[in-house]
């Protein structure tokens, strides 16, 4: 008999892993349209949420680095920052690693815009029920990040 904190066999873990693939689609889309019903309260949309979140976290970048980072294209990246930086949301700063990538910063308004939108949906990631336990959020992230690792190689752009 095998226990819960064994690891599974391969075709086991397979079939267990389309169960999570089964989930993250239709959680992923569901996010996106409420994403974008919070898009009339702060104005923005989900690619330069996107942006944002990016920057607010990981600080300064350029566009091959956030579309590594987001598994987007670099085109649609560009798109974006340059939505963002219309709306004074992003600013290009040089970037001394490179001379023909700028990196991209929040401006004042940019910080303020992505700081809203966080306390929104921190509000609304507070009412998830079922009882979780950190251990449960430490194995999801573990489990995700495993099969993101193993889609590495796939091209985005």
């Amino acid at each position: 008999m095998r226990h819960d904190d064994e690891p599974l066999a391969p075709d086991e873990l397979g079939h267990r892993l389309t169960e999570v693939f089964d989930l993250v689609g239709p959680l992923y889309r569901r996010v996106q349209r409420a994403v974008e019903r919070g898009e009339a309260v702060e104005g923005l949309s989900v690619g330069v949420r996107a942006v944002l979140d990016l920057l607010h976290k990981h600080g300064p970048m350029t566009v091959p680095q956030m579309g590594r980072a987001q598994a987007i294209s670099r085109q649609f990246v560009q798109r974006m920052v340059n939505e963002a930086a219309a709306r004074d949301l992003v600013e290009a700063v040089p970037n001394p690693a490179h001379q023909r990538s700028s990196l991209i910063r929040l401006t004042g308004a940019g910080r303020a815009a992505i700081t809203a939108v966080l306390a929104r949906e921190h509000a609304v990631l507070r009412e998830v029920g079922g009882g979780l336990t950190g251990a449960d959020v430490t194995a999801c992230l573990r489990v995700l990040g495993e099969m993101l690792r193993l889609f590495d190689d796939v091209d985005v752009n």
